[in-house]
C-alpha cells in the first residue's frame, strides 16, 4: 500500500510542489520529475539489500519489524513535504524500508511453512503486496479524491501499528535458529553476503539478478505508470480532477485484484510446468499488455478509458511474475545465506531499473507523452524470455537446509 500511494498521487503532488520549488508544473516536467522520484525510490529500495545479511545474522522477525517501521515513518513524513526535494528524501528513505520486507518475509515463510504447502504459502504472502494496491485504490477513492494527496501519505504510517502484533505473535523459524546455533558466533553478515558469489552460487545469483532487473523495469515503467496514464486520459476527455482520481483508483483496484488471481494460479503452474516455464508465461503477458496499453490504447480517440481498464487486467495478471521469485529464490540457497540472497537479488536490480525508469522519464520529455516511452519498455521482457532456459529449475526439490 505504501509503495503504491505515490503512483496514485503523482500528478496532484507534483502539480503543487513543483511551483513551490520554482519549476513550472507542465506535463513534461511532471513526467521528468515523476520519473526521477521513481528512480530515487528504487535507489533507496536497492540500498535495502543490507536487510538480508542483517536477517541472516540477527533473525527474520526483528529485521522485519525494523523495515516496517522505516517505510511507515518516511511515507507518513512525505505528507509534510514543502517542495519536491524534501519529497525526494522521504521517498528515498521509504524505499530503504520497503525493500527489506519482501526479502525477510519470503525467507521467513519458506522456512516456517510445511514443505508440502511452502510454494502456496510464499504465493499467499506475496498477494499482500497486491492487496496493498487495492487498499491504496480504496484510500485514494475515499481520501485522496476528497482531501488531497497529503492525507494519502499520512495514511502511509498505518503499517507501523503492526509491529506490536508481529513482536508478540511471530516467532523465529526453527530452521534458522538451528543453523545459527550450528555455525556459532563465527557466522557474520559479511560471510553471509559473500557466500552468494562463491562457486556454488555465483552463476545462479547473476542469472536471478537479471531476471529481477527485467521484472522491475517492466513493473515500474509499466504498471506503476498506469494510474498516471488513466489520469491523463481522463483529463484529455474533459473529466474533472476528482473523476480522474476515481478512475485511477478503479484501474489500480483492477491491477491488484487480477494480480492476486494470478498469484493463486502461479503455484499450480509452477508445480505443473516448472519454475522457468511459469516465469516465461508471465513475461509474455507483460510484454503484450504494456505494448498494447501504452502503445495503442493510450492514443485511442474513443473508448480509451474502457480499453485501458481491460489492459489493467492484463497488466495485473502479468505482474504476478513476481510471485515466482517468492518461492523460487529461497529454493536455490541454503539457510545461512537465504535472506542475503533474496535481498541482494531483489534489490540490486533496483539500481538498474532506477536508471531505466529515469530514461523513460527523459523519453516522456522528448516525446511530450508517456505512451511511446512506456510502451518501448515492454521490450525488456524479450531479454528475460531469452534467459529463462538458463535458470536453476527447482521443481519437486526440498528447501535446502
Amino acid at each position: 500500500m505504501d509503495s503504491f500511494i505515490y503512483s496514485l498521487v503523482l500528478v496532484p503532488a507534483l502539480t503543487e510542489l513543483l511551483p513551490r520549488s520554482g519549476i513550472p508544473a507542465t506535463t513534461a516536467n511532471i513526467g521528468v520529475y515523476g520519473g526521477l522520484f521513481f528512480a530515487l525510490f528504487m535507489i533507496g529500495y536497492g540500498m535495502a539489500l543490507i536487510w538480508g545479511p542483517i536477517a541472516d545474522r540477527f533473525g527474520r522477525v526483528r529485521t522485519m519489524m525494523f523495515s516496517i517501521f522505516c517505510f511507515s515513518l518516511f511515507t507518513m513524513l512525505a505528507a509534510f513535504a514543502t517542495g519536491v526535494w524534501s519529497l525526494a528524501v522521504f521517498r528515498f528513505m521509504a524505499g530503504v524500508g520497503i525493500g527489506g520486507e519482501w526479502a525477510v518475509g519470503a525467507a521467513l515463510v519458506s522456512e516456517d511453512w510445511p514443505e508440502e504447502r511452502r510454494t502456496m504459502g510464499a504465493a499467499l504472502m506475496h498477494t499482500g503486496y497486491y492487496f496493498g494496491f487495492f487498499f491504496a485504490a480504496i484510500a485514494n477513492f475515499f481520501i485522496g479524491s476528497h482531501y488531497g494527496w497529503r492525507y494519502m501519505f499520512a495514511l502511509g504510517g498505518a503499517p507501523a501499528l503492526l509491529i506490536g502484533l508481529i513482536r508478540n505473535n511471530v516467532q523465529e523459524p526453527a530452521r534458522w535458529e538451528n543453523k545459527l546455533q550450528e555455525l556459532g558466533e563465527k557466522w557474520t553478515m559479511h560471510r553471509a553476503f559473500l557466500k552468494l558469489f562463491s562457486p556454488q552460487y555465483r552463476r545462479r545469483t547473476i542469472v536471478n539478478s537479471i531476471y529481477l532487473i527485467v521484472s522491475l523495469c517492466g513493473l515500474w515503467a509499466g504498471s506503476v505508470y498506469a494510474p498516471t496514464a488513466i489520469t491523463f486520459i481522463a483529463q484529455n476527455t474533459g473529466r474533472t480532477a476528482a473523476e480522474g482520481a476515481r478512475l485511477a483508483s478503479y484501474s489500480t483496484a483492477l491491477l491488484g485484484i487480477t494480480t492476486v488471481l494470478g498469484a493463486l494460479i502461479v503455484p499450480w503452474l509452477a508445480d505443473w510446468l516448472g519454475r522457468r516455464a511459469t516465469l516465461g508465461i508471465f513475461y509474455t503477458i507483460m510484454l503484450f499488455a504494456i505494448w498494447l496499453a501504452f502503445g495503442h490504447v493510450f492514443y485511442m480517440q474513443h473508448n480509451a478509458i474502457a480499453w485501458f481498464m481491460v489492459c489493467s487486467v492484463l497488466l495485473g495478471l502479468g505482474g504476478a511474475n513476481f510471485i515466482v521469485y517468492s518461492f523460487w529464490l529461497p529454493e536455490q540457497y541454503s539457510t545461512e545465506c537465504r535472506a542475503s540472497a533474496f535481498a541482494f537479488i531483489t534489490n540490486f536490480g533496483r539500481f538498474t531499473s532506477a536508471g531505466f525508469t529515469f530514461l523513460v522519464g527523459m523519453g516522456i520529455r522528448h516525446f511530450q507523452t508517456i505512451g511511446i516511452p512506456v510502451a518501448m519498455s515492454a521490450l525488456i521482457f524479450l531479454v528475460g524470455l531469452a534467459l529463462v532456459p538458463f535458470g536453476e529449475e527447482t521443481k519437486g526439490k526440498h528447501l535446502p537446509a
